[in-house]
């Protein structure tokens, strides 16, 4: 594994640029609550903030932004901004529809990333009809369900592509795809995909597919870096699947006289990707910044590591059958 430098902050990517390793996830933050978040982890010292099209709150974290750019206290080039292309935009000819909102609704003019969010296509849901779409294609029909559309991921990359060529975003990525689709993706694709973005946390450390990626000089970043937190309010988790509780966690944040939930993001950095936690308070935002004065030892990793379940809260095949209607299997 990628074991990186303690003190380094940054992951540096295939063209050099710098990725920060730890940046905060927007994901169920409230609208109302993105403003003080945004000023909080600027002042923290966050430089590297996770959005998507269909967190609906993009508008929000733009006008915060904005706020901060225009009083001085940060400039636009000091801030990685990622965002999603959302599964309903795939068509070539919405690609770049899609990301002039996420634009407009950010108030910039580039994004730093954008990612296809999953290698799910859905049938086009016009801006005017309902923004963020969501998975419902109708969502007041009498049987509301998800409506996949055939549409090959190297029409949606070659369109993505187009991106980097307009200056509208510099660098293009990828999230919830496996080995096989990467590879495939790779062997044809003009403008290689920066950074890979999926779920990874010690019930699930993908240790193959972060080896590859990493291999192919493809950064990764781990959404969900805590595990079971963020799904338990959305009944996908039980207060019994967190990572936080366990004893071997426990036992090295005593030893190294960490927070659990530092121990686990430092080790996420430590393999050589970047975290994206999610927090709304100024305590725990600073924590989860706070993991580069300290090195977890190798008997730690690998203490940590060896407690992988294999566990994925975020799987498509699972939330999509039962909470729209569909299944849509994605993992093998």
């Amino acid at each position: 594994m990628n074991h990186s430098d303690a003190s380094s902050t940054d992951l540096v990517l295939a063209d050099g640029s710098k990725l920060p390793k730890v940046g905060l996830g927007f994901w169920k933050i409230p609208g109302d609550q993105c403003d003080q978040v945004v000023s909080t982890a600027i002042d923290l010292g966050y430089r590297h903030f996770d959005c998507a099209c269909d967190y609906g709150n993009e508008a929000e974290i733009g006008a915060a932004m904005s706020k901060q750019f225009s009083g001085g206290s940060i400039g636009r080039d000091e801030l990685w901004v990622t965002s999603k292309l959302w599964n309903t935009y795939h068509r070539r000819e919405h690609v770049r529809l899609a990301v002039e909102k996420t634009l407009r609704d950010l108030q910039l003019d580039y994004l730093d990333l954008y990612h296809i969010h999953f290698p799910i296509s859905l049938e086009f849901v016009p801006f005017e009809d309902r923004y963020p779409p969501a998975w419902f294609f109708d969502p007041d029909a009498e049987s509301p369900a998800m409506k996949p559309v055939q549409v090959p991921i190297r029409e949606t990359w070659a369109a993505m592509e187009e991106l980097v060529d307009a200056g509208l975003v510099r660098h293009i990525g990828i999230c919830n795809f496996g080995v096989s689709l990467i590879r495939d993706l790779i062997s044809d694709c003009r403008i290689r995909p920066s950074v890979l973005q999926v779920e990874l946390h010690p019930y699930l450390t993908q240790n193959h597919l972060v080896r590859y990626a990493q291999s192919e000089n493809i950064a990764v970043t781990a959404f969900s870096p805590l595990g079971a937190k963020s799904y338990q309010p959305l009944g996908m988790a039980e207060a019994s699947d967190s990572v936080l509780d366990n004893p071997v966690v426990q036992h090295i944040a005593e030893e190294t006289g960490r927070s659990t939930a530092q121990v686990v993001l430092r080790w996420g950095v430590q393999r050589g990707t970047a975290v994206i936690p999610k927090s709304q308070q100024a305590a725990h935002l600073a924590d989860n910044l706070n993991l580069f004065d300290f090195e977890l030892t190798e008997s730690q990793m690998e203490s940590i590591s060896g407690l992988d379940q294999h566990r994925r809260f975020n799987d498509p095949a699972v939330f999509c059958e039962a909470a729209f209607n569909t299944y849509y299997p994605i993992f093998d």
